[in-house]
């Protein structure tokens, strides 16, 4: 069976790239993965170990060698003087002196000034002219004895970015892969393990990608720090620009009045906003207006002249509070300066990333596979900005009515932009539209959401959509599933009666906990991805109280997780007992054909420490594999029906005693599944 990784491989030979090589090949040196990516790309792109090995060499050659190091600058000078011509990496940036009509370069890392660059380069390359580009150029030495004129000459500069691509290729490469297999790479491309993350953690890792690939896309992103926010803006594209919030201004970022000169917004696709969140930074009120008519129009006006331009705005900052506690006391905008805390500025954001439900990053979850090399997947997504697939869901699917028309454009837009990175051909089944419509929908919601609690003048909506059939779906966030007593207050309240009457995607435990402790009764759950505040204890607990004998059938009880998911029921089952009753519980499940021995060992311990509790534990092994269902059935009468057994929560770090996933199930974030109570008739 072929692997992802050949799959990758054998239909996009030589654009990618082994993404572990690039902490490989870093080093101390403090440059962007895409300079590194793009010097692999040249070196690396293979799958033959041999060249791999061979490229790796080539490309720390070439960073020893070319990379300048600021506190080696002076040595590089002097090997540009005595060889009187040196290749160098670094970042220039350029600036017109009005004095001497003469552009010139400065190198950043280098530490050299005015270096006279032609016309021509600064017109190939007019990103030079703001903020700087990281390029290989060609520095030679020269003096003069003519006062005011630099020794340095730049004889030859590239911007280190990819010249050419075949997109028509890209699109057949991508029809020949399955839409999970295209998603794993996307991932491995942006540098994470995809068996690390849920498919919902997959999808909000690629929304990140969308204002690369969608003109004048606004989006925000709120969360805890260490969770990968700012990554893709300052590493993954030359085509972003990655800013300090405190340190924009007008002029920089919009337009100088007095020279005429346009700021980023001109000249990067996207421009991010790093540390945007803080009540108490200071902000520039004409700042704010002269972004929110941006946001809204795609232009901006200084003195009499009115700009267009085409780039979107990222917001991503960090939160100090839990989710209930900004939802009781405030809202989820809670940690943005007063200034930005407006709700005309907040209703131009086209989609809220939840921040919360991104795990902070662990070493293991970087990828060691395969993954575009990241210059060229920029170019690809640069190019798509050029398509427009806002429309594509409407042959099967009808928004709402009560959706307003700038809620509708920032539906449309995320719409746009998922269908770009995970169909960029421009098909997609019914269902595989529908999922990311209603993703689309969700981050709009969350949104609008907010505002009815910051602004009671805005109508309530019911983000719904119905299809063809005339089946209508409502959309829930997550974080309104799982926190209903905080979620609906004000402007922003929905009748609970109302929601659990309409056919949505994924009926949920809102108030699970209620219904447990009032009784027992039959029913079905649904619960979805990343959702927090689940444990074996709320689920089935009040229907094993009383049983005498509990057997439980799931053939994936074979890894160590696998294994402590199963003696974490047992806890449970310990602690309904009383202490001079005996319980007997029965395993049914299929033996590892790799790890045998530590699953038979593991089982064993679960066994000898059971019997110090009054559980008498007995396992057995369905040697023939034919059990598929996963199910608990109790002699009290109850069944217990698990699409995917005990195996329902998302990977989170075992080995680290403090971590409260770890220690508490309720910490944990879930994978998306199902349970149904059965009552034996019987």
């Amino acid at each position: 069976m072929q692997t992802l990784d050949d799959t990758i491989n054998s239909l996009f030979s030589g654009l990618v790239v082994r993404k572990d090589l690039v902490k490989t090949v870093k080093g101390n040196a403090i440059v962007p993965s895409y300079v590194l990516e793009y010097l692999l790309g040249q070196y690396c792109a293979s799958n033959d170990e041999a060249t791999i090995q061979t490229g790796i060499e080539t490309v720390k050659e070439i960073l020893r060698k070319h990379y300048v190091h600021r506190n080696e600058a002076g040595l590089i000078r002097s090997n540009v003087k005595e060889k009187g011509r040196y290749k160098v990496i670094d970042r220039i940036s350029v600036a017109l002196n009005e004095k001497s009509d003469n552009y010139e370069a400065e190198f950043s890392n280098l530490g050299i000034k005015k270096v006279t660059v032609d016309s021509g380069t600064v017109k190939a390359h007019p990103k030079l002219l703001v903020s700087g580009v990281w390029c290989i150029a060609d520095i030679e030495y020269e003096f003069s004895d003519e006062k005011n004129v630099s020794p340095w000459i730049l004889s030859k500069l590239k911007p280190i970015q990819l010249s050419n691509f075949d997109f028509d290729s890209y699109l057949k490469s991508r029809k020949e892969m399955t839409t999970e297999e295209w998603t794993d790479l996307l991932i491995q491309s942006i540098g994470f393990n995809p068996e690390m993350l849920g498919k919902r953690n997959k999808l909000m890792q690629l929304i990140r990608l969308i204002p690369f690939c969608e003109r004048n896309y606004n989006l925000m992103e709120l969360g805890p720090k260490g969770t990968g926010k700012s990554h893709i803006y300052s590493e993954f594209s030359p085509h972003g620009m990655l800013v300090s919030g405190g340190e924009v201004t007008v002029p920089k970022l919009f337009v100088n009045n007095s020279s005429g000169k346009i700021g980023l917004v001109g000249f990067w696709d996207t421009v991010a906003f790093d540390e945007f969140a803080g009540k108490q930074k200071k902000v520039d009120k004409a700042l704010v207006d002269i972004m929110k008519n941006y946001m809204a129009n795609k232009s901006f006006s200084r003195g009499v002249e009115t700009h267009g331009a085409e780039a979107s705005m990222v917001f991503v900052g960090n939160t100090k509070h839990t989710v209930p506690y900004m939802l009781k006391n405030s809202d989820l905008f809670d940690e943005l300066p007063e200034k930005f805390y407006d709700s005309a500025f907040l209703d131009r954001v086209h989609f809220y990333i939840p921040g919360w439900e991104i795990d902070v990053i662990r070493g293991e979850m970087f990828s060691s596979g395969y993954g575009f090399v990241v210059d060229y997947l920029a170019e690809i997504l640069r190019s798509l900005r050029n398509y427009d697939y806002s429309d594509a869901y409407k042959e099967h699917f009808t928004l709402s009515p009560d959706i307003s028309t700038r809620d509708r454009d920032g539906i449309h837009k995320t719409f746009s932009g998922l269908m770009k990175v995970l169909y960029p051909q421009g098909e997609a089944s019914k269902d595989e539209i529908e999922e990311i419509l209603q993703f689309a929908i969700e981050g709009r919601k969350r949104v609008k959401d907010q505002l009815m609690r910051i602004d009671t003048t805005y109508p309530k909506v019911k983000f719904a959509y119905t299809d063809n059939n005339g089946k209508s779906t409502s959309m829930q966030t997550l974080e309104e599933i799982e926190y209903p007593e905080f979620y609906y207050k004000g402007a922003a309240e929905e009748p609970l009666e109302e929601i659990a009457g309409t056919s949505t995607p994924a009926e949920t435990m809102t108030g699970i906990v209620k219904e447990v402790q009032s009784g027992t009764e039959e029913k079905h759950l649904t619960f979805k991805e990343n959702q927090k505040g689940v444990s074996y204890e709320k689920l089935f607990a009040e229907y094993l109280k009383g049983a005498k004998k509990i057997s439980i059938t799931d053939p994936y009880i074979r890894l160590f997780y696998q294994t402590r998911n199963l003696m974490e029921l047992v806890e449970v089952i310990i602690q309904l007992k009383s202490v001079d009753d005996e319980i007997t519980v029965e395993l049914l499940t299929t033996e590892d054909d790799f790890r045998r021995d530590q699953q038979k060992e593991s089982l064993d311990k679960i066994k000898n420490t059971c019997e110090t509790a009054g559980v008498n534990f007995n396992w057995k092994f369905d040697n023939n594999h034919t059990i598929h269902a996963r199910h608990i059935v109790c002699d009290n009468g109850w069944k217990i029906s698990l699409d995917r057994g005990l195996d329902i929560f998302q990977q989170y770090d075992m080995h680290d005693a403090f971590s409260l996933a770890n220690r508490l199930q309720a910490q944990r974030q879930c994978k998306a599944f199902e349970v149904t109570y059965i009552k034996n008739q019987s």
